[in-house]
């Protein structure tokens, strides 16, 4: 699984079209073109794909939000 770095994370710019970069484990950077950062989390219930908003970044770092997917994966078992 691809793992992002923290300079990955803190160099990335908006462009014109939303992007993701992935992290592994259904976890992603979310960058919008006005350059927010959210860290996003997928996930299925019931059939259904079901998307979480952990938090921003910086706000919300690349462990805070790896430790936060694996809570909230931990919670639904």
């Amino acid at each position: 699984m691809p793992k992002l770095t923290d300079t990955q994370v803190r160099n990335a710019k908006p462009t014109d079209k939303p992007y993701k970069l992935a992290d592994g484990g259904s976890l992603h950077l979310y960058v919008s073109p006005a350059g927010g950062k959210l860290w996003r989390y997928r996930y299925e219930f019931g059939g259904k794909e079901k998307l979480l908003s952990l938090g921003t970044y910086p706000d919300l770092g690349l462990a805070a939000a790896r430790s936060a997917r694996k809570a909230s994966r931990s919670g639904r078992q």
